[in-house]
Parts: structure tokens; sequence; C-alpha cells
């Protein structure tokens, strides 16, 4: 059985981007590292047109003595990790409340609209005063940038669940995600994972929050 080591509980975690980049994986590592530990994971998920570069959403429902719905109610999310900003503002909207806190990569990917002219694409200061408005903290992070320093843009999605660790509000501690990538990866690909996880606790940990890191 698990200690109660959540900061809520149940603790209601989204994690969203665009298709293609490895929001459903995260979502599995991060399960998989709780549920080594005891925790009841419920996670539902939802796509868009994924395979076009649509909204991928995933919903993480923790708990430390029960299984949960695999929807998180309205209103109700606990934290967004969103690889995508304005997937962030997105899930804010119906999810959000004063208490939600956010990590978001800074890397955007424009939709149809936006590269045929028809839509505009907020400014990061735009995103960062917004998002300053709409929750209790955010970090912005340039998980892609600092991934593709390490070979692949791919691993912004583990540098950010290394920055959902360094936050504290959930007990994914550094061993236990190197023991779920031994299981789950190639033993090639193990060292360039952790990397990327410790690249993200490094940045949140000398960050303030709403600041670019």
């Amino acid at each position: 059985m698990a200690t109660k080591a959540l900061a809520a509980d149940p603790y209601n975690l989204i994690i969203t981007g665009v298709g293609g980049q490895g929001n459903v994986l995260a979502s599995k590592l991060i399960g998989n590292m709780l549920a080594d530990q005891g925790y009841y994971i419920t996670i539902g998920e939802t796509f868009g047109a994924s395979q076009r570069g649509g909204s991928v959403m995933s919903h993480l429902r923790i708990s430390s003595d029960s299984i949960q719905s695999p929807q998180i109610p309205k209103g109700k999310a606990h934290m967004v990790v969103a690889l995508e900003p304005t997937e962030a503002l997105r899930v804010l909207k119906e999810y959000g409340n004063p208490d939600v806190k956010v990590i978001t990569n800074t890397r955007a990917v424009y939709s149809v609209g936006v590269v045929c002219g028809d839509d505009a694409y907020p400014s990061m200061d735009e995103l960062r005063g917004w998002m300053d408005k709409l929750t209790a903290g955010a970090w912005f992070i340039d998980a892609t940038d600092e991934a593709v320093k390490l070979g692949t843009a791919i691993l912004g999605n583990v540098l950010l669940v290394g920055a959902l660790a360094a936050i504290g509000d959930l007990p994914l501690g550094r061993d236990r995600f190197s023991e779920v990538m031994a299981r789950t990866m190639p033993a090639g690909k193990v060292d360039i994972n952790l990397s990327a996880f410790d690249k993200g606790l490094a940045v949140v940990s000398a960050s303030s929050n709403n600041q670019s890191v």
C-alpha cells in the first residue's frame, strides 16, 4: 500500500500536447513510476486528429487508496504538463482553477489556421501573462531545445517528466524513473533518457515560477 505522499489525494494530472510529441509515453512512464509504489493509477486518454498534429490529452488520476473514474472532473486539475503551450491554455479553459499549476514546453506547434495566415499564434509574453492569471504557478521550459542538445527532440517529453518530479507534488524520484526505463526501453536508450530526466529536474530546481528556463 502506498503512503500518502501526494499533494492531494486523489491527485489530478493532465498531460497534453499534439500528435507525435510523446504525450502517451510520458503518461505511461509516470503511471508506472507511481504504480510501482503502490498507488492506484487511472489513465483516460482523448485524441484529436493525432496523426495530423491534433490535440492529445491524457488524464491521470492518482490515489493512495482507491481507483478513480478515468476522466478528471471539469475545473479539478491539480497539474497540467503541456508539450505545446497553447494546448495548456486549451486544457485550463475546462479543467483549470485558481490552485492549478502548469509546466509547459515553450516550442510552438502551429495549427493549419496559423500556417495559412487565418489565425494568429500568441506571443510568449501573452502566453505567460495569461497563465499567470489562470494558475497558481507556471514553469516555462525550453524542453524541445534542450532535448535537441541531447540528440533528439522527442526527449522533450521525458525532460518534462523530470520537471514534474522537481515540483514535488508527486513521488517521482530519479531511482524510480531509472527502474522503469530499464524495463521499458532498450538498454542503449536508458542513459540518454536519464540525461533528459536529469535536465528537467535541474532546470526547474534552478528556476522560479513564471520564468522561461
